[in-house]
């Protein structure tokens, strides 16, 4: 199953995404929170990131969601961290919360690393209120 990283500068934040995440596609196991700094301060870790990639890994890959730029930034950093490893990682440019669900049910169903992106990034512009 298609693993989800969640980056987000706030552990409460990521821990709690992860949770509601996890009420929606209890099959899914493996997502993994990477929010704040070791010592739980607002911030990201690129060095966390990619362990919580390498956690979130069990070989179909891993779709990464992040909440704002400099956590895109260190996502990145940590995939490229990551580059010598077999793990095929994307990126999704996708709201977090939306996307970490429509990824998560995506990946729950069985589809591929490209279709679990494709729901994420799928989110981007999807109106709440009509």
């Amino acid at each position: 199953m298609v693993g989800l990283v969640l980056v987000s500068h706030s552990p409460k934040i990521a821990e709690g995404l992860t949770d509601l995440t996890s009420e929606i596609a209890a099959e899914h196991k493996g997502i993994v929170a990477a929010g704040g700094l070791e010592d739980g301060t607002i911030g990201t870790d690129a060095i966390r990131i990619s362990e919580a990639i390498r956690q979130a890994n069990d070989g179909d890959g891993v779709v990464v969601l992040a909440d704002l730029g400099s956590g895109v930034m260190s996502s990145e950093t940590a995939i490229e961290l990551l580059e010598d490893e077999d793990i095929n990682v994307k990126l999704a440019d996708a709201p977090l919360v939306e996307g970490t669900i429509a990824a998560a049910v995506s990946a729950m169903v069985g589809s591929d690393l490209e279709a679990v992106l494709k729901a994420a990034e799928d989110c981007r512009g999807v109106k709440k209120i009509p």
